[in-house]
Parts: C-alpha cells; sequence; structure tokens
C-alpha cells in the first residue's frame, strides 16, 4: 500500500482535487464506515471515480487477497460479484431494477468478503416511488451492506432519503486544472483547450468528451444549428443531423457494452452463467445507448446556450467573457446588431428545453420548436 493520510494511493488519487471529500472518507475508513454515503457535487467533479475507489476499499477490508479484491473493483465494469453499481438506463432508474437489484439482494450475504457495496450512480433520477421504497433498507441494512448514492442535483432527492445517508461534498474542478489535463492528454488546437474548460462548467467527464472526435463534432454541429437559427435559415433542418450524431454516439457506447460482456462470456466458455452474462450485456447496451444518446443532447444544448451567451457578451462589449474563446471570429459576425435581451433570451430557451428532456419530451419536436422560436426571438431584434 502506498498511503497518503492512511489511505491507499487509488483512493488517494481520487480525492486529489477534493479536500473534503478526502478527509470525509479517511475518516471513514479509520473509524469504521457508516452503512450509507450521499456523494453530492456538480457533475464531472470525480465523485464516481472516488466511490469506485472508496467501494474498492470497502470490499478489500476483510478480503482473502484484498489486491485483488481491489482490483477487481476498481475495474469498469467491475466483476466483484459484492459490488452492484446501479446506472438509470435513460432519464430515470427503473423501480423494478432498484427493487431487484438493490433492496432484493441487499439480505444476501457477500459472496466472497466481509462486505457488499451498492452503488446507485445518478441518485437524483430515482422517482419518488423508487426513493421511498428505499427508504427501509437505508434505515435497516444489514450490517454488512453500504450503499454509495452519487448525486449531482441533491435537491432531487428526498429529504428522508439525504437524512439518512453521511453527505460527503464535493466542489466543481476548477477551469485552470481541466484545461491543464486536456492539455495533458491530447494535442488540440491553440485556444481549444481552454473554450472546452469553459464550456464544460467544471466537469471534466463532458471537457474530455468534448475534446474526442464525437464530442468535436458535436460541438459543430450545435454551432451550425445556433447560426441557422441566427440567420433564419432553418429549412435544412440541422438538429436532425445533430440528433443523428447523438444516437451514433449512444450506439458507439452500446457496442463498447455488448463488447466487454461478450468478451467476459468468452472466458467463461458455454454454460448458463456465460448465457446469463450475453444476455445481460445487451440487455445493457440498449440502457447505455439510451443514457449516451440522452446526455448528448444535453450537452449540445447546453453549447447553443453557452454560444448565445457568448453572443450577449460580445454585443455588450465584453468579448473576454466569451466561453468560445477559439470562436471569436464568428461570434463577432453573428452578434453584429443584434439585440442583447434577444441572445438572453435564446439562451434562456436552450436551457428550458434542456430542462423539458428530462421528462420524455419528444427530442426532434423539442428542438424544432426550440430553433425555430430563437430564430422569430432574434428575428425581432
Amino acid at each position: 500500500m502506498s498511503a497518503v493520510d492512511g489511505m491507499h494511493e487509488s483512493l488517494a488519487a481520487a480525492t486529489e482535487e477534493q479536500p473534503a471529500a478526502r478527509a470525509a472518507l479517511a475518516a471513514a475508513l479509520a473509524a469504521g464506515p457508516a452503512h450509507a454515503y450521499a456523494l453530492i457535487g456538480p457533475a464531472g467533479s470525480g465523485k464516481r471515480a472516488v466511490a469506485r475507489a472508496f467501494a474498492a476499499e470497502l470490499l478489500a477490508t476483510g478480503a482473502g487477497e484484498p489486491e485483488d479484491a481491489r482490483r477487481r473493483a476498481l475495474a469498469a465494469p467491475s466483476p466483484h460479484p459484492d459490488l452492484t453499481w446501479v446506472q438509470p438506463p435513460g432519464n430515470q432508474h427503473l423501480i423494478d431494477e432498484i427493487r431487484g437489484r438493490v433492496i432484493g439482494a441487499i439480505s444476501y450475504r457477500p459472496f466472497e468478503g466481509e462486505r457488499s457495496v451498492y452503488v446507485i450512480e445518478a441518485a437524483d433520477a430515482l422517482a419518488e416511488e423508487s426513493q421511498n421504497a428505499l427508504l427501509k433498507t437505508l434505515e435497516e441494512p444489514p450490517p454488512y451492506a453500504h450503499l454509495l448514492l452519487i448525486s449531482s442535483e441533491p435537491e432531487a432527492l428526498l429529504e428522508t432519503v439525504r437524512s439518512r445517508c453521511q453527505t460527503v461534498r464535493f466542489t466543481a474542478l476548477r477551469r485552470r486544472l481541466i484545461e491543464q489535463r486536456l492539455a495533458a492528454e491530447r494535442d488540440l488546437p491553440p485556444g481549444t483547450a481552454t473554450a472546452l474548460a469553459a464550456l464544460a462548467d467544471g466537469d471534466l467527464d463532458r471537457a474530455r468528451f468534448l475534446a474526442s472526435d464525437p464530442g468535436i463534432r458535436l460541438r459543430e454541429l450545435s454551432e451550425r444549428c445556433c447560426r441557422a437559427a441566427r440567420a433564419g435559415r432553418l429549412e435544412e433542418r440541422p438538429w436532425t443531423e445533430l440528433l443523428g450524431q447523438a444516437a451514433e454516439i449512444g450506439e458507439q457506447r452500446a457496442a463498447e457494452v455488448e463488447h466487454a460482456a461478450a468478451a467476459r462470456a468468452e472466458q467463461l466458455g458455454k454454460g448458463r452463467e456465460a448465457d446469463r452474462i450475453r444476455r445481460e450485456g445487451a440487455e445493457a447496451a440498449k440502457r447505455a445507448a439510451r443514457r449516451e444518446r440522452t446526455e448528448a443532447i444535453d450537452a449540445a444544448l447546453s453549447l447553443c446556450a453557452a454560444w448565445f451567451t457568448d453572443l450577449l457578451a460580445h454585443a455588450e462589449g465584453a468579448a473576454e467573457l466569451a466561453r468560445n474563446a477559439d470562436r471569436a471570429a464568428e461570434l463577432a459576425a453573428d452578434s453584429g446588431g443584434i439585440d442583447p435581451g434577444a441572445a438572453r433570451q435564446a439562451a434562456e430557451r436552450a436551457m428550458e428545453t434542456r430542462r423539458r428532456l428530462t421528462v420524455n419530451v419528444n427530442e426532434e419536436l423539442a428542438l424544432d420548436a426550440l430553433f425555430h422560436r430563437i430564430a422569430s426571438t432574434l428575428g425581432e431584434s
């Protein structure tokens, strides 16, 4: 063990930029962990990585081979039988999955060591019915079980849920840190790392996505939609290509999930367990496709809101505040003659559409309505 503050190197590395979370979890491991934790903070602040590293430490304790248990728990997806990781298939968790994989399964003793860990990612996507169903489990879990709830929007969690968990708080990553990480990881054109760090709003995962080939393409299509609305030229319906790119991103992620499941099944050869892994892998791939598509559309709308906010900055003579710093020429051209109030309203409409899409609104109709409304607003300015 290479320890930092008595902490294994994997957890120390995961909490490097989150000193409050590091202190809280170090204290938990030293004094004995609680039965439930809520990891709360902005998207992309490292909650998922910390949850995985903390789960690995919980599972390594009392294991026959701690390093092997830790290694398997840190893998994503994890093959450790005592780690259950639940992600929403789309915009919301399925109550049957919460009941089956968490509430029903938690009464079974660990397969290997002394503990089992249940992680619910995007816990704010739990419907009220699912949260109420979890209450008894959170209040009276078996002594060997630990639950980790990850949330970027804790206001969506019931107070009765939050009060049953120890809170571990995260803060948004510094823009400069994200810029440095991107510059170190990728060969980007001058100014691009700065722009992507600003557009990510403290979310390192989103910044990395925007720096990837699919993210670069999604950004280009988002800007095309914005500029088409600014010019009042919507005949080609550019958002259909944007939605196609989001679907392609979802399909790529689905292929990765299914390939990983097939590889695990191949190791087992023939038999019931291998068949189960293939079957569950196919279902997980479908859920992953929906989730990635939804997140890509959300990212695109966030980029649109940022574009119109930057037009507002240019129109008011504050171009240095624009987040799309690598698009200065395009923003200068688009902002000519624009009414700042109309630009602000366009950004607000994009954010409103982001919120509406969390409740299963038809995506194509929502984007069609959005850009036509924006074109009308800007055309009147």
